[in-house]
């Protein structure tokens, strides 16, 4: 069934000013297009709204009944513009990601912040996923895109490099190694390490820049997220491999930060989406912040 709007908008004009003149100059038409829209509208519904005398007006019992409901309607239609139209300038909307746990340390909270105050009304859903989940979540449309490890490309991904996130060794204040500001990756032979488990994506990260150096290290303890090696280490269970952004700054006073050396890894973090997919305007806008913040050319 076809909503006839104007003429709706016809009708309300007419009761509220008590004449089709000023009816027609609040809506800036002619006094013939308003008649036209009310008789139209009558003719739909069957019914007269409005008797119409040489001198005067008056709303039938009918028009009476009508009145409060065709506001209503004419209320809940703009509502509903208004949503679809914030939406699409991005000042409202519900957004999904997936990032692996690390992001969500440092490097995102103060991007959140600065989202927040330009879209207060936008909701925001993080997802931390192993990378591979990352990967899965985004191809499956859980997330709109995701920030990941730079790995093996996935045909139907596009990603944009965003920063570089060394591995450092982290240790209680209490630990032999302690007081180094930095320390060759050789050195750590002798001391049982907490190191990513099979898992995690940095790994194999890790597996290889050892390897191509030459060097086995001992690994005691094996966790799959970065935030749990942190905690062992600060309760002096050992020493940890991690990534930088894994540390919340002056989270944990005890623990020290020693720069990894000989040779010095890192790890690239990614902006990935599918390359067929349409963002909604709100994660849009939320991709767009996060991409203003690489710090590596972007692609």
């Amino acid at each position: 069934m076809k909503i006839d709007t104007l003429g709706v908008q016809a009708f309300i004009a007419i009761a509220d000013r008590g004449s089709f003149q000023s009816a027609a100059n609040a809506l800036h038409v002619t006094q013939t297009a308003i008649t036209q829209r009310l008789r139209k509208l009558e003719d739909f519904l069957g019914v007269t709204l409005i008797e119409r005398t040489t001198r005067s007006i008056a709303l039938t019992p009918t028009g009476r009944d009508f009145l409060p409901q065709a506001r209503r309607l004419l209320g809940e239609l703009a509502d509903a513009l208004v949503e679809i139209r914030e939406t699409g300038i991005a000042r409202r909307g519900d957004v999904s990601i997936a990032c692996v746990p690390t992001v969500g340390v440092q490097y995102l909270p103060r991007i959140m912040q600065a989202y927040s105050a330009r879209y207060p009304h936008n909701r925001i859903k993080i997802l931390d996923h192993a990378s591979s989940a990352v990967v899965e979540a985004v191809l499956r449309r859980e997330a709109e895109f995701g920030i990941n490890i730079a790995g093996e490309h996935h045909p139907e991904l596009f990603s944009v490099p965003l920063t570089k996130d060394r591995f450092v060794l982290i240790c209680h204040e209490d630990h032999p190694l302690a007081h180094r500001q930095r320390i060759a990756w050789k050195q750590l032979q002798p001391y049982p390490l907490i190191f990513a488990g099979e898992v995690s994506g940095n790994r194999a990260l890790l597996d290889l820049a050892l390897e191509t150096s030459g060097l086995a290290l001992r690994s005691f303890y094996e966790v799959q997220r970065s935030s749990t090696a942190v905690g062992l280490v600060a309760q002096g269970v050992g020493a940890a491999v991690v990534p930088r952004l894994a540390i919340q700054k002056g989270a944990y006073p005890t623990v020290r930060t020693i720069e990894l050396t000989h040779p010095a890894v890192s790890r690239t973090l990614v902006l990935v989406a599918r390359k067929t997919a349409h963002l909604s305007p709100a994660a849009q806008a939320l991709y767009d912040m996060i991409r203003e913040q690489a710090t590596l050319p972007l692609g």
